[in-house]
């Protein structure tokens, strides 16, 4: 999986969001709100190929989390990509 280079995060108002870049400029018509520990995967993993099990251990390195709930959160994490249409 990878995160599709069609997108930046941007701070506005406080908030980490995604958008989508166009032909003539950024399409705000969907925001995608970040929290820190998405931020944190996105910007580790946004010019990268990684799988949920990548996702996972970036977690338990970074956070003081247990292994499934990592597993458990990362699956989740790679499937809203998808589902928001972010991934390649």
């Amino acid at each position: 999986m990878k995160i599709s280079n069609k997108f930046k995060v941007r701070s506005i108002a406080g908030e980490n969001v995604i958008i989508k870049q166009g032909r003539f400029g950024a399409d705000m018509t969907k925001i995608i709100s970040l929290n820190e520990t998405s931020l944190f995967l996105w910007n580790k993993f946004k010019e990268i190929e990684f799988s949920a099990t990548d996702i996972a251990n970036a977690l338990v390195e970074e956070y003081d989390i247990d292994r499934e709930l990592a597993e458990k959160d990362a699956n989740a994490w790679c499937d809203r990509l998808v589902e928001c249409g972010l991934s390649e």
